[in-house]
């Protein structure tokens, strides 16, 4: 069912706080002067935050900053308030969990995940950035957009092709109808003018910004035209600013067809659990072959290879969670039972009321951020190129991105990022991320050059800082309590190295804070798909 929504003005809220300084009122750049009201904080009703003690409040702001008197749209914001004397307090924190699109109230939880105890000194932010969650209006196009029985991704008849071109055009058209003029103003530059109203309206002179995934390039951005703002920022999984969105994309279908060989060979390495392969060419070649039985005969009549295509794109991502694919896959393969993967899909794929929310959201954001090809020549050329070379998942992120080419707002030119007035910042990658290849975050260190990059060594989790490493996470504790970051060091490469997120071992607890880690996986929606 497809959820249609109009943007409606909201009655901006009543005037509260401490008031501002001529210089806290200066108006983002570019734009005429708008200053939010203080943030009227109330306990939270989400059963997750108010276990946290969490409060929630709302930043009211201008859909268009370019006309600051015209319709205005909320801002949905929670707080998990500092815990030290006065005397400690450090100032806030935003956090970001990526996509574009994810939601992010829920991250003002995160301080309590930093070691040493080094978040309770801080106001912890999060927020639902415009269209998303329980900012208003939601965004949403098409609930059933990501169901079941969706055509092969690989194109390999003129009618795949056909199908899936009416299926990104019909998308399209339905947020053109959904969001109305939002789509005009979702671009990062929005958002970044979001997360300066929101630290006025927390009346802030500075802020500390965290970022995942997306987040990160939300940070870059925001430190770009606000350095003065900046006080401290961990950005972890690194976009690389030169490379949006497109050539990122192709970049990240490279990527993924290597990890998801490593995942391969771990399973290979269990076939005595999995009994899918002794070596992982082995279990390559099972995983395509069923690609190709499920297009005649989907598993339980909806998992066709599309959505097996879905379900093992996790394990291209993180190391979490790669138990629990192998094991679906497996009760498959050696049994026919389908429920595994079947329950994985839709724990992902939920087809509820506005549940495609962050990926309109993610849409309506990358489609607008920069140009796109608009000849599908060069699509087809490009990714018929890259797919030869890696096929994992090189169609389906095409397609998960082709609404771009029917998209009814006009694009813009990216932000220039630079970060030569920015204090010193953490910045964090594993080698083998491949959602945001590592070169993305050499290229932000080379553009920042007070940051210092911590790599996590031939690891292929994306964005896994505060899941239990001590190399990573002491050091991201010992820069949010004193500034301290380790020595930045001569030439391209990272200046701190550790030893990556362990692998897991089948049948032995995994990771300290697994739990977790598996808990804030959904709250983060991910560059590309």
């Amino acid at each position: 069912m497809k959820r249609i929504w109009a943007a409606a003005t909201v009655v901006a809220l009543g005037a509260a706080g401490t008031a501002i300084t001529s210089a806290e009122a200066a108006p983002p750049r570019g734009t005429p002067n708008y200053v939010p009201a203080a943030i009227v904080w109330s306990p939270c009703t989400d059963v997750s935050l108010k276990a946290q003690g969490a409060e929630c409040g709302s930043v009211t702001v201008p859909m268009d900053y370019a006309n600051p008197g015209g319709t205005k749209i909320e801002l949905a914001v929670a707080r998990v308030a500092h815990t030290v004397p006065a005397d400690k307090y450090q100032g806030v924190v935003l956090v970001n969990p990526g996509g574009p699109g994810g939601a992010g109230r829920g991250m003002a939880t995160l301080g309590a995940k930093v070691p040493k105890d080094a978040g309770d000194a801080y106001d912890w932010i999060g927020f639902d950035p415009r269209g998303v969650g329980a900012s208003k209006p939601k965004l949403s196009c098409d609930s059933d957009y990501t169901g079941y029985n969706r055509p092969v991704y690989v194109p390999s008849t003129p009618a795949i092709e056909n199908a899936w071109h009416a299926r990104t055009r019909q998308y399209a058209a339905d947020c053109a109808r959904a969001g109305g003029p939002l789509l005009d103003h979702m671009r990062t530059e929005d958002s970044v003018r979001d997360i300066d109203s929101i630290r006025q309206a927390l009346r802030v002179e500075q802020i500390n910004f965290y970022g995942f995934s997306y987040g990160t390039y939300l940070g870059q951005v925001y430190a770009t035209q606000f350095p003065e703002r900046v006080r401290r920022m961990v950005l972890d999984g690194n976009v690389n600013p030169g490379r949006v969105w497109y050539r990122s994309n192709l970049d990240q279908d490279i990527a993924f067809d290597r990890n998801i060989k490593i995942y391969f060979a771990w399973i290979a390495k269990y076939d005595s659990v999995y009994h899918l392969g002794k070596t992982g060419p082995e279990v390559e070649k099972l995983y395509y072959k069923q690609l190709a039985a499920l297009t005649a005969k989907p598993a339980a009549g909806v998992i066709g290879p599309a959505e097996l295509t879905d379900v093992f794109l996790q394990p291209g991502y993180y190391i979490f969670g790669w138990e629990k694919v192998a094991r679906a896959f497996s009760s498959w393969v050696t049994r026919k039972d389908p429920v595994g993967l079947k329950t994985l899909y839709d724990e992902n794929n939920p087809q509820t009321a506005g549940s495609d929310n962050n990926y309109a959201v993610y849409l309506a954001v990358q489609c607008t951020d920069a140009p796109w090809p608009q000849k599908w020549s060069t699509w087809s050329e490009q990714n018929w190129k890259v797919y030869h070379q890696s096929p994992f998942e090189t169609w389906g992120n095409a397609w998960y991105n082709a609404p771009c080419r029917h998209w009814p707002a006009a694009p813009s030119r990216p932000v220039r990022v630079n970060g030569t007035k920015v204090p010193p910042i953490l910045l964090l990658s594993e080698t083998l991320d491949a959602a945001t290849p590592y070169s993305g975050s050499l290229e932000v260190r080379q553009l920042f050059p007070r940051s210092v990059l911590i790599e996590g060594v031939n690891g292929t989790t994306h964005a896994g800082s505060l899941f239990g490493d001590p190399c990573v996470d002491d050091t991201i504790a010992d820069y949010l309590a004193t500034g301290a970051l380790p020595p930045r060091v001569a030439g391209i490469h990272s200046d701190k190295q550790c030893r990556p997120l362990a692998q897991p071992v089948p049948g032995q607890p995994a990771l300290k804070r697994s739990a977790d880690a598996l808990d804030r996986l959904r709250l983060q929606q991910l560059i590309g798909r």
